[in-house]
């Protein structure tokens, strides 16, 4: 029996190969915690020092958007639709999922995520 790929290991795969030019697609995660994603940011740079040419945001509020399938396919379509050539993908969720300046005043923590006030969003550690 065959199995198929999820979206999720295609896009991992994409990952683990490594630069090869632009091209390039990011991948990150967001959530409440460091647990539970409930945020990711594609974001695809068609060349070196260029703003995103596509910047979207997907959201899933009850389970880890990391195994969501159909965004995991409307992900890789977006790669292959712009001819995407390397993927970096963050390790883990990278912070809170909601945007500073949009969704709450900028300098401050969001009410809803205590679990980020005071961390450092790339470690997860506590910041004195």
């Amino acid at each position: 029996m065959i199995r198929l790929k999820s979206p999720q290991e295609s896009l991992r795969k994409k990952a683990r190969k490594g630069f090869h030019g632009y091209p390039v697609a990011t991948i990150a995660f967001y959530g409440p915690d460091n647990t539970r994603a409930s945020k990711v940011v594609l974001g695809i740079f068609p060349r070196e020092g260029e703003e995103a040419a596509v910047l979207e945001r997907f959201f899933q509020e009850e389970d880890d958007i990391r195994r969501d399938p159909a965004i995991g396919n409307q992900m890789l379509e977006l790669i292959r639709k712009h001819r995407v050539q390397s993927v970096v993908i963050t390790e883990g969720i990278i912070g809170c999922p909601h945007e500073e300046g949009i969704d709450y005043p900028e300098g401050k923590s969001r009410p809803q995520c205590p679990y980020w006030a005071g961390r450092n969003r790339f470690t997860g550690e506590r910041i004195h």
